[in-house]
């Protein structure tokens, strides 16, 4: 990433914190999971898919300059990302929004490996301002969206009919995997603005 350095460890922190959530609320269940457990499941492995390819894009060129077949990879896994969430996409707008989200990670790396050494050093823009401009409104409208639906989410005590919260209640809580969405888009969007 060609920005701030505080900016890039702030979006890597971002990045690795959410792709760690993201991988508690995967953990496999016990056997008779529901289908909802399932795509639950699914849904949180593409999150963290995506909080990984952030951390690793976002660590400033300065400390660790990755090996000329980085860009190739990280385009290939996050092509193979949006092809995978557009399968099932009807069924659910969190797939839709992961393709989305792929899509974008796949265009940032081609515009960042197309521009060569001038695009992390800072030098000039990178990149088509039509789709940039694009994707900077999608996140922003997403970002705005799901603000709004956090801020009228009910807060939970954390305890309830069986005692107070643990790792099951955290794996489930709605408005977290909610927070983690929006934090994630908040992610792609800055990443967006340095391109």
């Amino acid at each position: 990433m060609h920005g701030p350095p505080l900016v890039a460890w702030l979006l890597v922190a971002l990045g690795a914190a959410t792709a760690a959530y993201c991988l508690v609320r995967a953990r496999p269940g016990w056997p008779g999971t529901t289908r909802e457990e399932r795509e639950e499941q699914s849904v949180a492995r593409a999150e963290a898919l995506m909080g990984v390819g952030m951390a690793v894009m976002a660590v400033p060129v300065s400390v660790l300059e990755q090996p000329p077949w980085a860009a190739a990879v990280l385009a290939l896994v996050f092509g193979a990302a949006a092809v995978r969430s557009l399968l099932p996409a009807r069924r659910s707008a969190h797939h839709l929004h992961h393709a989305v989200g792929a899509v974008a990670m796949v265009y940032m790396t081609a515009a960042m490996e197309g521009a060569g050494g001038s695009a992390h050093a800072g030098h000039g823009a990178v990149g088509a301002p039509l789709l940039t401009g694009l994707l900077l409104v999608y996140f922003a409208v997403y970002v705005l969206a799901g603000g709004v639906r956090l801020v009228s989410v009910p807060v939970a005590s954390g305890t309830g009919a069986a005692g107070p919260a643990g790792p099951v209640a955290v794996r489930h809580a709605p408005e977290l995997a909610s927070a983690c969405r929006v934090s994630m888009a908040i992610g792609m969007f800055a990443m967006l603005l340095t391109l």
